[in-house]
């Protein structure tokens, strides 16, 4: 099927969606899960495919992470439609409701957008994801996939496809992008007329790509190049743990930490314990002078760090880490280098915290606690498509609500102006 072919029926599937009940959508959405766990034998098999070609083209540890799949990954997915048919349906929802002097009703009520398409790198989680929210709100979808992850993707889309269908929705509500041509996906991105909007799920490199090329909205679900910062008064402990879990726990996500930030006063005794910790975890660092001259022996162990690296999200055992001078330093630091995801603060200081957490323009804000937890399900939202890192119109995990847009539905009794 054409691009412009493809993006008409799902327009067309798109209107029937938007006024299927809530128990149509959760009853294909069990369906969809029980169909996965019935082929996972299939899907594993030609993911274990995806993952070897993945290795001998020599995809990062990173890379791989996000690209395999085994049992447990496959439940978890199957379990995650679950949780989504499970949670309140937003289309038709009241967000507000009002009464003008005239005797107008105004309520504004949220709908689906219509039509969305996902374009997304090495993850074949994102296809089930994706479709699984986009059916939620009542939103047709259409997948793009990186060729990397393609055999996994193609029989993921093909497996829910058919489950959704056997369940009565639109049988054009799920569409996947058979053609791996990069030509294709621009063409796809001139289709305003038919796609509403565009989320891309991958690096800055993608999300650059589709900013340059769409002629639809895009809400870029982007990297996160993530901070902790070790303040003067942090409880020491409590700093260590944290940024061994925001960095090691799984370090090819997009909220984990890729720079470390620590106040001069703190550095001395903080430093060689921080740095030996992750050492002893593979962890390669990249560190400023003053770093380098309060660790002893590990002072071999460790490179200078460079402009580069303050400015890379690493998605590896890697880490930048630099002595500042104070709370505005890290500021400072955070807004020239971060991507706007999620930024942490360690400390015992009220006045430092509120001062971060009201100075740091970021989707996510930490105090004492793991960059890690940025996650639509962790924030008890559900699944979600992505965080995104900017403001227009969603900010942060965009879950159910962030897939919807809002109508004006208004009530008169024979009102003229």
């Amino acid at each position: 099927m054409k691009t412009k072919e493809l993006a008409t029926v799902a327009k067309q599937a798109s209107r029937k969606l938007a006024v299927a009940s809530a128990a149509s959508k959760n009853r294909a959405l069990v369906a969809m899960a029980e169909a996965l766990e019935r082929r996972s034998a299939e899907i594993l098999v030609e993911n274990a495919q995806d993952v070897a070609q993945g290795r001998k083209k020599g995809l990062s540890g990173a890379m791989i992470d996000r690209l395999y799949l085994d049992e447990s990954r496959l439940q978890g997915i199957a379990s995650s439609l679950r949780d989504i048919a499970a949670l309140p349906d937003p289309v038709g929802e009241v967000v507000e409701g009002w009464r003008t002097l005239e005797g107008l009703q105004i309520e504004k009520v949220r709908v689906p957008f219509g039509v969305i398409a996902v374009v997304y790198e090495a993850r074949p989680n994102v296809t089930v994801d994706a479709t699984a929210l986009c059916l939620k709100t009542g939103n047709s979808v259409i997948l793009r996939g990186g060729s990397d992850a393609y055999r996994s993707n193609r029989i993921l889309a093909e497996v829910i496809t058919g489950a959704a269908l056997e369940a009565g929705l639109p049988g054009d509500c799920i569409q996947f992008v058979l053609d791996k041509d990069r030509a294709v996906l621009v063409d796809l991105l001139q289709l305003k007329d038919y796609i509403d909007l565009v989320i891309p799920r991958g690096g800055e490199s993608l999300k650059e790509f589709l900013l340059e090329n769409s002629k639809i909205p895009v809400i870029y679900a982007a990297g996160g190049n993530c901070h902790v910062y070790v303040d003067k008064s942090a409880d020491l402990k409590q700093a260590l743990d944290i940024t061994i879990n925001a960095k090691c726990q799984r370090p090819g996500v997009c909220n984990s930490a890729e720079t470390l930030l620590v106040h001069e006063a703190v550095a001395p005794k903080f430093m060689p314990t921080v740095v030996q910790a992750l050492l002893e975890r593979k962890v390669k660092l990249h560190v400023d002078a003053r770093t380098k001259e309060l660790l002893g022996e590990n002072a071999s162990k460790v490179s200078r760090a460079t402009e580069r690296h303050y400015a890379t999200e690493f998605l590896a055992l890697e880490m930048a880490v630099k002595v500042v001078d104070d709370l505005e330093e890290a500021i400072e630091h955070i807004a020239r280098y971060g991507t706007g995801h999620s930024e942490a603060i360690i400390t015992q200081d009220l006045e430092s915290s509120r001062r971060f957490a009201e100075a740091v323009d970021a989707a996510a804000v930490y105090i004492n606690a793991s960059t890690r937890f940025t996650d639509g399900a962790v924030f008890g939202l559900g699944a979600e498509i992505g965080i995104s890192t900017q403001k227009l119109h969603a900010r942060g995990p965009l879950a159910l609500r962030e897939l919807t847009s809002t109508k004006y539905v208004v009530t008169g009794k024979g009102h003229v102006r």
